[in-house]
């Protein structure tokens, strides 16, 4: 037996918005849309898809599972984030690594490291 995460799925309010945020971020395409359930595509040859279901109660506390992204330009990355209406949250340093926390347009909060 073999089993693999096929797909990440984020809970969110305004479907539209967060598939337009993902989207532009990670360059990824639309694969699939139903009413309240929309599919992007793989984040990465062998990686999971991410998709996004619309939830009718709004997100409360913090994340229990977030995305940790790799660029080769984490300065670049979170000033398209914060134009696409995200936010940065805080920037952290752990010896000579360091990586920054951002948060989608819900709150949803994801990292940012440079790549090593």
């Amino acid at each position: 037996m073999s089993t693999f995460v096929g797909t990440v799925m984020i809970d969110c309010n305004d479907l539209d918005a967060m598939v337009e945020f993902w989207s532009k971020i990670l360059g990824l395409e639309e694969k699939a849309r139903y009413p309240d359930y929309v599919w992007l595509g793989r984040m990465g040859e062998q990686g999971p898809a991410l998709a996004f279901q619309r939830v009718p109660e709004p997100r409360q506390g913090k994340n229990r599972l977030h995305l940790d992204l790799v660029s080769t330009d984490p300065p670049a990355f979170t000033e398209t984030v914060i134009e696409l209406g995200g936010t940065k949250v805080e920037d952290h340093n752990m010896g000579d690594f360091h990586w920054t926390v951002l948060a989608d347009p819900e709150g949803n909060v994801f990292c940012v490291t440079p790549v090593h």
